[in-house]
């Protein structure tokens, strides 16, 4: 299970998720309560280990801006949080390392999520960084196929559910381990991913195999360089 934490604004919330066992952490570069400066997020990228996938979150924003960030930055992957055409989000993912492209449950573009030439979807509320949950089976318009992660109000006492209902490729965090905006709660932080991975993973199906998603080995982490977004 890929655990991507959100919502970063210090060094010591990234180096606490990464050593808990978080996959990837997320940087809001896009007007919120959590945004960060892409000068702070270059000087906390440099401290985390070079396994983590480390996101530049954006909405609506320029491709060549988000291009420019995100290589500036030594960002792995921009998350297009917005209204990102099919066009925006190809030419920002020849230039950067991954894209992650983010849809709200239910909406019909989600059933196009495949044509974007995203590396992952993730499927949210249609207030993103809210904690709303949203009804999971929204997220059932998404394509076969694709790497599925889910977000929006997963919190450490919720998220084995949302696992267990949508068999998602992985889960992204924000509002649910907080003290406040921006803040991560450690106890909650290390319970969610605790929680996420003790889940029992699905059986693999055919479009897991496709993508070369193996069924994890005992408990080992996840480790999302074995993909081919290195």
């Amino acid at each position: 299970m890929f655990i991507k934490i959100c919502g970063i604004t210090s060094a010591d919330d990234a180096l606490l998720a990464t050593a808990l066992g978080a996959d990837a952490v997320g940087f809001v570069m896009a007007p919120s309560s959590r945004q960060i400066a892409p000068p702070r997020v270059q000087e906390i990228v440099r401290l985390l280990p070079p396994g983590v996938l480390t996101v530049g979150v954006f909405r609506n924003e320029a491709p060549q801006r988000v291009v420019e960030i995100v290589n500036r930055c030594g960002l792995k992957a921009a998350q297009l949080h917005g209204r990102e055409s099919i066009g925006d989000t190809q030419l920002i993912r020849e230039k950067v390392p991954a894209v992650i492209k983010a849809f709200p449950g239910g909406s019909g573009a989600l059933a196009m999520a495949d044509r974007y030439g995203a590396d992952m979807v993730l499927v949210d509320s249609d207030n993103p960084g809210s904690g709303q949950v949203f009804d999971w089976s929204l997220a059932e318009g998404a394509p076969g196929g694709i790497r599925l992660i889910m977000a929006g109000g997963l919190t450490p006492e919720n998220v084995a559910m949302a696992i267990a209902k949508v068999r998602p490729w992985g889960v992204d965090v924000s509002t649910g381990v907080e003290l406040s905006p921006g803040r991560k709660d450690p106890a909650r932080l290390r319970a969610f991913i605790n929680a996420a991975r003790e889940t029992e993973p699905p059986r693999p199906d055919p479009a897991d195999q496709e993508l070369g998603v193996q069924e994890p080995d005992d408990d080992a982490p996840y480790d999302w360089q074995e993909e081919r977004f290195q």
